[in-house]
């Protein structure tokens, strides 16, 4: 199903690409976003609740919990086709993720504000998987400190981004909203929890 090999390098080594790594993207797409357990929830931003603009659900190894901006996920079993995917993701890239969060952009309306993946949870040097399938979006950068977009990578369907130990204590990144966009983005984000 996934095949990684000769990424293109970006940010000087931090973040590996693979366009096109998934092979036939748009069965695994169209199953995950019929079987998959979306549901909205709600986060606390500077104390304030705040419906998240887009759906999500979080899968793992049993006994796992994950916290970020004052919510710990409940950990669900893992999907099937999902489990696959990290297994092959893990034995391509040498590494042992156990968890994955799943979100689920319904459309340009939909993103992610800034933010680092740097739960203590995570460890110190976290290595996160990104998995995209469907709409194309922009994975917008910026150093950690600034105020200003650095660059953007569009992530086609299909494609992964490994972002590697050290990006996380050194830059945040975003999935801007964007008029025009109909079509819903499956992301999956996979991860170890340690």
């Amino acid at each position: 199903m996934i095949k990684l090999e000769q990424p293109e390098l970006l940010l000087d080594g931090l973040l590996d690409f693979y366009p096109q790594a998934v092979h036939q993207p748009q069965h695994i797409y169209q199953a995950l976003l019929e079987q998959l357990p979306w549901q909205s929830d709600t986060i606390t931003v500077y104390g304030k609740q705040h419906v998240i603009p887009r759906l999500q659900c979080w899968m793992g190894d049993s006994g796992l919990s994950y916290t970020y901006s004052g919510k710990t996920l409940s950990t669900l079993a893992w999907h099937p086709l999902v489990q696959k995917l990290n297994e092959e993701i893990n034995h391509q890239l040498g590494l042992s993720n156990n968890s994955v969060l799943c979100n689920l952009y319904r459309n340009g309306q939909d993103g992610m504000g800034w933010h680092s993946d740097d739960e203590p949870e995570l460890g110190n040097a976290p290595v996160v998987v990104s998995l995209t399938l469907g709409a194309e979006r922009d994975f917008a950068l910026r150093r950690k400190g600034d105020s200003r977009m650095h660059s953007k990578i569009a992530l086609p369907h299909g494609s992964v981004l490994v972002m590697k130990a050290g990006m996380q204590s050194r830059w945040q990144h975003s999935l801007p909203k964007r008029t025009g966009v109909s079509q819903p983005r499956i992301n999956l984000t996979f991860r170890k929890l340690v």
